[in-house]
């Protein structure tokens, strides 16, 4: 198996390469290429996934390259993990919406946005040098955020694509400590659509366990995800860490104003890491990286790879379409549930619908979702605007007219397909 990493520069890299020496044999894996456009990452990054193979005797081929042609030639799996625009690219999508009176986030509502225009037209460009390059059956597996709406865009497109994101495995380990057992022993039945999950039942050696966990465990939880204990009470699951956002608007919104910005923080993180990662006798990943935000991430794509590549029909959670999987939602849509994963692909597990209290606003940002991916191809600035209308932490005319003008002028390096439209005056 040859495996690509496209933005391999990424500090969530030695994450990423602990898992895959740690697995070689299971995957098959005999030729690692670490493709990134970015010199001094390349090398610093690249030294040390080097030093950290020898260490763990892997005995295949490995590479790192600029060249992104060469990295996905003959590629089995192509895993993607860009940012576009970088660190400060991230401070715009965070600082952007603050100075409009919304959430700044990089994933969720405008900032969210801001991300999703730059990088899905990037994402879908590297997917076509895939389709001609990669093995026939090669499969693109995107870490990529926003990872709901570059996965729809992926699959609009006809590619051969799975995104994953590492909520639901962070969560299932979190609920193995706290139960005090192997995580194997743990499946979380998490639902809903990209950063927009709930889980409604977790389930120990089958049987499923989340009714006492919330009567046994039920603050541990809730200050896990960052809300109400009583809030996961009275809907019987536990929300992803992202819904706080829209359950706590004004609170976070109040912090946010008045705190230190998450794409601050990650930048200094990131500075620290690149500076540890150069010392020529670090041979493993540094503590420091959990602070990253990546836990598990190595376990989650190892997992992933591993299920396609034997077909061996673990139950995952992953982002694929909807095809009828959630009542209430377009076929189309890109959701993430749990699913049986073959080397044909991914199968979801039927579900129960969602109740009214969460299918509601599932419908809501599935409308934005599928405006936002239009836009960032289109290059249209009216699909822009419907898009943080639609948007439940936006919607206000005033807001979307503002951060409409803003994120189009910040961007403007990135988005080159509303040029050609006029979109950018």
């Amino acid at each position: 198996m040859k495996l690509a990493v496209v933005g391999g520069g990424s500090t969530y890299t030695p994450e990423l390469v602990a898992g895959l020496a740690r697995e070689r044999e299971r995957l098959g894996l005999t030729e690692l290429v670490l493709q990134d456009i970015d010199a001094e990452r390349r090398d610093v990054v690249g030294g040390l996934a080097g030093r950290m193979l020898a260490a763990a005797g892997y005995d295949g081929a490995f590479s790192v390259t600029d060249d992104l042609d060469r990295a996905l030639d003959e590629a089995s799996f192509v895993l993607i993990q860009l940012r576009v625009g970088g660190q400060a690219a991230r401070l715009s999508d965070e600082t952007i919406p603050l100075a409009c009176g919304c959430i700044g986030q990089e994933t969720t509502g405008a900032g969210g946005l801001g991300k999703a225009l730059r990088t899905l037209p990037v994402v879908l460009g590297i997917a076509s040098r895939v389709r001609e390059l990669a093995q026939d059956e090669a499969w693109i597996v995107d870490f990529t955020n926003p990872v709901g709406i570059v996965v729809r865009g992926l699959l609009d497109e006809g590619h051969r694509a799975i995104g994953l994101c590492n909520v639901a495995i962070g969560l299932q380990r979190f609920i193995a400590k706290v139960l005090g057992v192997d995580p194997e022993r743990v499946m979380v039945d998490q639902v809903g659509l990209n950063h927009l999950t709930w889980v409604r039942a977790v389930r120990l050696d089958g049987t499923d366990v989340l009714p006492d966990l919330l009567a046994e465990h039920g603050d541990t939880l809730a200050d896990h995800v960052e809300l109400p204990r009583e809030l996961l009470e009275r809907l019987g699951a536990i929300p992803s860490y992202y819904l706080h956002y829209f359950y706590l608007h004004d609170d976070v919104l109040a912090e946010q104003r008045t705190g230190k910005l998450r794409a601050a923080e990650v930048a200094e993180i990131e500075r620290e890491l690149l500076e540890l990662y150069r010392d020529p006798t670090l041979k493993t990943k540094p503590a420091l990286l959990e602070r990253r935000g990546g836990a598990y991430y190595s376990e989650a794509a190892t997992q992933l790879v591993a299920a396609l590549a034997t077909g061996s029909g673990d139950v995952q959670v992953v982002d694929v379409r909807n095809n009828g999987t959630l009542v209430g939602l377009a076929d189309d849509d890109a959701v993430e549930v749990p699913a049986r994963i073959e080397s044909t692909g991914a199968n979801p597990l039927p579900q129960m619908p969602l109740a009214p209290e969460l299918i509601g606003l599932v419908q809501h940002v599935a409308a934005y979702e599928r405006l936002a991916a239009r836009a960032a191809v289109t290059g249209d600035r009216d699909l822009v605007s419907k898009a943080l209308l639609a948007h439940p932490l936006i919607g206000q005319v005033p807001q979307v007219d503002e951060l409409t003008e803003k994120l189009l002028a910040e961007g403007r390096a990135y988005l080159p397909q509303f040029e050609s439209t006029e979109a950018i005056a």
